[in-house]
């Protein structure tokens, strides 16, 4: 299992090894991933509250290209649930579960 903004990059290596089983890009309303960054970066207190704003709202901007750069390294775009569903179900299928 591989997370993050650049698991994608291993997805066409990891399907031609034949070890790849799913591969996911989250899919989530943008304001809501802007809220909860802006609040957990402003608890952190790690920079001053304009700048976590501007880059928050950069972030905001950027999310459409990213996900259209991970969903063309072979990722599949998909909603959290949708995500933990599949899983699941890998997970249920597999011989040793």
């Amino acid at each position: 299992m591989a997370e993050g903004i650049f698991a994608a990059e291993i997805v066409e290596e990891c399907r031609r090894r034949g070890l790849l089983a799913g591969a996911y890009a989250l899919r989530r309303p943008r304001g809501a991933t802007f809220l909860r960054r802006l609040a957990r970066d402003l608890a952190e207190q790690r920079k001053a509250p304009r700048v976590l704003l501007r880059r928050g709202v950069a972030l905001l901007r950027a999310e459409p290209a990213v996900l259209r750069r991970q969903t063309g390294l072979g990722a599949e775009a998909a909603r959290a649930r949708e995500v933990l569903h599949r899983v699941a179900g890998l997970l249920a299928s597999h011989p040793h579960a």
